[in-house]
């Protein structure tokens, strides 16, 4: 079973660790219900205490773009590499295909585990 964490904001560029496809994760999540009634899973590792873990392997890395869609990524580069202070990172978005620059400015990123 595939379940979907959303990550990003703040709280990841604060101190977000990397997250590659095939990693093994265990993420601490809140639920939030949107107004359609969908039960979202956000990853938490501050003030809020997680509702739920998320345990498995990543299958899937997207970055959620403003208007709702979606772009598949290699990996999702740790907060402080995506604000430029990591000198072994350049936190660059790159396809997991081509390798190309992915040029989406979202902070916003989705997380496929599968359990």
């Amino acid at each position: 079973m595939n379940v979907t964490v959303e990550i990003g904001d703040w709280e990841h560029e604060c101190c977000g660790e990397a997250i590659e496809r095939n990693d093994m994760i265990d993420l601490g999540c809140s639920r939030f219900q949107d107004a359609g009634g969908q039960v979202r899973l956000i990853e938490t590792h501050h003030d809020s205490r997680p509702e739920t873990h998320v345990r498995g392997r990543v299958v899937d890395i997207l970055v959620l773009a403003d208007d709702g869609s979606t772009t598949p990524i290699l990996r999702l580069p740790s907060g402080a590499a995506l604000r430029g202070f990591d000198d072994e990172d350049d936190g660059h978005l790159e396809s997991p295909w081509t390798g190309e620059l992915v040029e989406e400015e979202s902070n916003h990123f989705l997380i496929v585990v599968k359990r």
